[in-house]
């Protein structure tokens, strides 16, 4: 096999894994070059392109996503990204200023404020565009509403086939956070225009719902935010177009104040199998 061309060795590479082309780039010098060149590691790469500076080969590009987020040169540059280390699943976190969240350019309603300690500022520690950072650092805070809407998007090409996924709306509470425990909030997913999952769901602290109810309640994170589910969905197995949306409302029932909530972002992340 040493004796074929390099092209057609990277080509026999490419359609296996990364954990295949991790094995063969130790067998041989001849199978190292091949099984570490771009056109094979492109292969397990969305097209995407960094903020950052981009690392000199794909498969330096690919283990720097196994590393954790990165920043991505998106439109408004609002998304970060990193790979699963299991299973090498794409996975994102949209931020709010990706999100569609219902009166939020009227200041009687949201705030926009810095987040000094959220995945973003992280991510753009290094970044000496002011711009950019101002931009990521920032987190919807509400000040009052009573029609709650907050809804994201991602195209499914941009995920990893026949893989599970789950949706999660990262989000805090301040101290003057109220008026979410009655009447019980809803989180829907959409896979186009198809209704995919729909479920109760409380962002409230002080009231416990009975189990019966099957209310989905948050969980506190590893980084100090807490999230809470938006649904869960399974990509085909092959890739395709198609937009996964997914939302939190509160628009029906008794007309309730609330307050004291900080968005953080949408996480589209790889769902453990079990």
């Amino acid at each position: 096999m040493e004796r074929l061309p390099a092209e057609l060795v990277s080509a026999a590479f490419a359609g296996t894994t990364p954990r295949d082309a991790g094995r063969a780039a130790m067998v041989s010098t001849a199978f190292r070059a091949a099984a570490d060149s771009d056109a094979v590691w492109a292969r397990f790469l969305p097209p995407l392109e960094l903020v950052t500076p981009e690392p000199q080969s794909k498969k330096d590009m690919f283990l720097r996503l196994l590393d954790g987020p990165v920043l991505l040169r998106d439109r408004l540059m609002d998304m970060t990204m990193w790979l699963d280390r299991e299973t090498f699943a794409k996975c994102y976190m949209l931020s709010a200023r990706k999100l569609f969240i219902a009166s939020s350019h009227m200041p009687q309603h949201w705030s926009w404020i810095p987040l000094s300690d959220s995945m973003f500022a992280l991510v753009i520690s290094l970044i000496v565009l002011k711009r950019i950072i101002a931009w990521f650092s920032e987190g919807a805070q509400l000040n009052s509403v009573t029609w709650l809407e907050i809804s994201g998007s991602i195209h499914t090409d941009m995920l990893t086939p026949d893989s599970k996924y789950g949706a999660y709306l990262v989000f805090k509470r301040t101290q003057n956070f109220s008026g979410f425990n009655y009447p019980i909030q809803k989180a829907t997913l959409y896979f186009g225009q198809i209704m995919e999952y729909t479920s109760p769901v409380l962002l409230g602290e002080n009231w416990t719902p009975p189990p019966e109810l099957g209310v989905a309640q948050p969980q506190r994170r590893a980084d100090g935010w807490m999230e809470i589910s938006l649904g869960h969905f399974h990509t085909s197995g092959n890739p395709f177009y198609a937009v996964m949306s997914f939302s939190l409302m509160e628009t029906e029932g008794e007309v309730t104040q609330k307050r004291g909530l900080i968005v953080h972002g949408i996480e589209i992340r790889r769902e453990k199998s079990g």
